[in-house]
């Protein structure tokens, strides 16, 4: 059997790719190892899918070329996947920061890309184990199912993340295959481990902060838990995380410490009540204890040590949860092997890698389904 492009995953990437090219009339063939497709996406968000966000470019996204992503995200924009999602009456709402969600459930976004390829005449083969690639004048996907010739292969295979639900480093396999670089991948978007002192006793506490490494500023929540931290500004900062780094929390969200318990040196209160105002409790007195003196009784040594815990606290973290608890792979096949524009293998005609398998690597919210969308759109235009 032979097709003009097979896409080997069924995710984001994969269909939306898929859908594109077989509406410009090219004969398309989708290959997924799980009994359905769009696993991760309906996963995601919470059951939800945070499916883009309203603000993207390249900035929003970690790579060893920043200037990858640009060209893909300027033809393929979130307002164009919004019209997409309008055209399907898929009824969303922005939560926060840009970020859209499905109001109903991510399935809404699954059977969009399904309908979107059955309209194409995409034919989506489900519960299929690719067991090999070989080219010669064409490619040959040797499957579990047997065997099929395409002039060209799309992978769209995805990360590590969420191998519960069938991530596998296949993707890599194939471009190690044909002699692409691969960027060393690790988990990201993922809470992180701390090294040394643990605050168990705080699992489950959560505090609008700003957390700094390496230069980069999140300024979300951060959740204590019973092995480090998580919230939206952890996971956001993993991405740029190197253990041997530091982190910084500023716990008081840009609030200048040191003048705050200075204006107020006159007060009868002890250091942990009266920082219960601004953080919550029980991290004030984990950090300064009951015991802790009066503000009125305080030094100028002791004012500014509390000031510094407060807006420049140092911790250390040696792993993250793992790619069971991340949302995305950092690294991945490099962009220096691609073009910018068609994603296609510089070294070998017809072969493409769209999606999270590439070492490009958005923020929280929305970015990651995005590149998904762009990546898969601009492959598509080529096929």
């Amino acid at each position: 059997m032979t097709f003009d492009a097979i896409v080997i995953g069924g995710g984001a990437a994969g269909l939306f790719c898929a859908a594109e090219a077989g509406r410009r009339g090219k004969r398309v063939l989708v290959i997924e190892r799980n009994a359905q497709v769009g696993r991760k996406i309906i996963v995601s968000g919470g059951g939800r899918c945070n499916f883009t966000n309203r603000s993207v470019n390249a900035e929003n996204f970690v790579s060893e070329n920043p200037h990858f992503a640009k060209s893909a995200l300027a033809r393929y924009t979130s307002q164009d996947f919004v019209e997409l999602v309008r055209k399907h009456q898929i009824a969303y709402y922005e939560k926060k920061l840009g970020q859209l969600f499905c109001r109903e459930s991510s399935k809404q976004i699954v059977e969009m890309l399904i309908a979107e390829c059955r309209d194409a005449k995409v034919r989506i083969v489900t519960g299929c184990s690719v067991e090999r690639v070989e080219r010669g004048t064409s490619f040959s996907v040797k499957t579990d199912q047997g065997t099929i010739e395409s002039e060209r292969l799309v992978v769209a295979t995805g990360g590590l993340s969420f191998a519960k639900i069938g991530a596998t480093d296949f993707g890599y396999q194939i471009a190690r295959q044909f002699g692409l670089k691969i960027i060393e991948t690790r988990p990201s978007l993922v809470p992180l481990v701390l090294s040394g002192e643990s605050f168990r006793d705080l699992a489950g506490v959560s505090v609008d902060a700003i957390v700094s490494t390496d230069g980069k500023d999140v300024r979300e929540n951060i959740l204590f838990t019973h092995r480090g931290m998580s919230g939206p500004a952890i996971l956001q900062i993993s991405n740029y995380w190197d253990k041997s780094r530091p982190v910084l929390i500023d716990l008081l969200g840009g609030v200048e410490a040191s003048g705050l318990l200075s204006e107020n040196r006159n007060t009868s209160k002890r250091l942990d009540n009266f920082l219960a105002g601004y953080i919550p409790a029980k991290v004030a007195d984990r950090l300064f204890g009951k015991s802790a003196q009066r503000l009125s009784d305080m030094s100028d040594a002791g004012i500014a040590a509390a000031a510094r815990r407060l807006n420049h606290w140092e911790l250390r973290f040696k792993d993250t949860e793992g790619y069971d608890k991340a949302e995305v792979t950092l690294g991945g096949v490099s962009t220096d092997e691609l073009s910018s524009k068609t994603f296609e293998s510089k070294k070998v005609p017809g072969l493409f890698f769209i999606g999270e398998v590439l070492d490009v690597t958005g923020w929280l919210g929305g970015y990651n389904f995005q590149w998904a969308w762009s990546s898969g759109y601009a492959a598509a235009q080529d096929i």
